[in-house]
């Protein structure tokens, strides 16, 4: 990480998960103490804190799923679950004294630069204003649900909520449920509440490319391995990491049709043939777009739950919801007493619910609403001085770990604070066409690649990929290395 900066820079971040606690850490390390980690819940976590429901679990490999700095040769399962993950924040919250800069149960409305004293006003929904030297978000891409706008909606009579609020109170045995959507999560707790249920009513907007995780308890012995000899964990966190760079790149990016996808292609339907028999259900599970176009998902258990005889995949569009069901496009009825929606989350607007206003008082939400969210490296943006993005625009990944990414981050941002420190600065603005230049490159570069195949999905808004790096994490990592000062005006 880059030199010490000054103790003196008042630092907010805003979100204790990965990327909070990571700038943090780092922060910490370099004896700057000066900072607030501001948390709208009780605990830390972010979306490891919120996503409670049966099943939860990662999607990439926990050796990877980590910290660099704190490794774990502890992990139960290859892919660990929602709980240990969490329990594992946590721990490095512990380990790295950041409790006492926590404000829990404050949420951050809006942040505001004076460009007189170069200072950020930081508000939280109680009222509460404070200023600081530099403003970070970590909220991230996955912490805002998204629940559609259906008819009806308000007149159903059962118990209602969002996979991602999951509401633990509610008890699904033997109970006719019906769940909206079937990406991400659901493929998660579809297995879990299948065999307790009555019916399961899975709508279906479109099939997913899935593939097997293979996923497993780790041995005695490994972990024995991994904690006498820290050199093999390194090892193969440097081979999933390698894995996912070159061998998943290439399928889950590039828009040609590659042997390589076609190979992938043909073998996930092998995979899904071999656990399904009925050639309805077949038909329904097989994508109509490309591998890669949209999140490929990873799951051991999901095609033998939709299999069973009280499952049925819906492929209908919902047309409402009534008092006691959902009746479909075609005009089928289907009973329920719970509904579930497994949406996913509104991935676009990055800030929500925080209003980001920078220099001459501009509006970085309304800015984003009109040409959909950019940023110069995801990190920063134009107008907006001594504010830092982690996970930010087109930084997500589909074939790493955005842990890998949120390390890159930390480290260009803390070269940004050295470098106000070396100029003696108050404060730095990326210049508007580097911006510009940055995001036009990414833009174009963007068509080569296989997720503008097809119209929507939440790396899109309005036809524009907001949400996806170009690129391995190589190249970022690269180009994060270090910040150019003549990219930026400091002041």
């Amino acid at each position: 990480m880059a030199s010490s900066a000054s103790k003196n820079r008042r630092i907010a971040i805003v979100g204790t998960g990965f990327s909070g606690l990571c700038l943090a850490i780092h922060l910490k390390k370099r004896g700057n103490d000066n900072f607030v980690l501001y948390e709208k819940e009780d605990r830390v976590g972010g979306t490891w804190r919120d996503n409670t429901y049966p099943g939860a679990e990662c999607d990439v490999p926990s050796a990877l799923y980590s910290f660099s700095f704190e490794r774990n040769p502890n992990w139960t399962y290859k892919w660990s679950e929602q709980e240990e993950i969490l329990e594992y924040m946590e721990h490095c919250t512990k380990k790295y004294d950041l409790y006492p800069h926590i404000r829990f149960n404050q949420e951050v409305s809006a942040a505001r630069f004076d460009e007189t004293d170069g200072k950020w006003s930081v508000e939280t929904t109680d009222g509460t204003v404070e200023e600081f030297d530099a403003f970070v978000s970590g909220v991230g891409q996955l912490h805002k649900p998204s629940t559609p706008k259906i008819d009806g909606a308000d007149s159903f009579n059962g118990d209602t909520f969002h996979s991602a609020r999951w509401n633990h109170d509610v008890s699904l045995d033997g109970k006719n449920v019906a769940i909206i959507g079937n990406a991400a999560s659901a493929i998660q707790f579809i297995p879990q509440i299948a065999p307790i249920a009555k019916q399961l009513h899975v709508f279906q907007r479109s099939a997913n490319w899935m593939v097997p995780k293979n996923d497993r308890e780790y041995t005695a012995v490994e972990k024995w391995i991994g904690t006498v000899f820290p050199p093999a964990t390194n090892m193969y966190r440097l081979w999933l990491w390698f894995r996912g760079d070159f061998l998943l790149y290439p399928l889950m990016a590039a828009a040609n049709d590659s042997w390589l996808r076609k190979k992938s292609e043909r073998d996930a339907i092998k995979n899904m043939e071999e656990k399904i028999s009925d050639p309805e259900l077949r038909k329904k599970l097989i994508p109509e777009y490309p591998m890669g176009a949209k999140r490929i998902l990873f799951s051991d258990d999901y095609y033998e739950a939709v299999a069973r005889d009280n499952v049925d995949v819906i492929t209908d569009s919902v047309q409402r919801i009534t008092e006691n069901g959902v009746d479909a496009k075609s005009g089928t009825h289907y009973d329920a007493d719970v509904l579930i929606y497994a949406t996913g989350f509104d991935s676009t607007t990055f800030l929500t619910p925080m209003q980001v206003h920078g220099r001459d008082d501009r509006s970085l939400n309304d800015l984003w609403d009109k040409e959909g969210a950019e940023a110069y490296l995801g990190i920063t943006h134009s107008g907006f001085p001594n504010f830092f993005m982690m996970y930010g625009p087109n930084t997500n990944l589909g074939h790493n770990s955005i842990v890998v990414m949120i390390e890159a981050q930390t480290r260009y941002i803390l070269s940004c604070l050295d470098a106000l420190e070396s100029k003696q600065a108050a404060w730095l603005d990326v210049k508007g066409d580097v911006q510009q230049k940055y995001n036009t490159w990414i833009q174009q570069r963007m068509t080569e690649k296989v997720w503008t195949v097809i119209d929507k999905s939440w790396y899109k808004r309005d036809g524009k990929v907001t949400n996806n790096w170009v690129g391995r994490t190589t190249e970022y990592r690269k180009r994060t290395r270090k910040m150019n000062p003549d990219d930026y005006e400091f002041v």
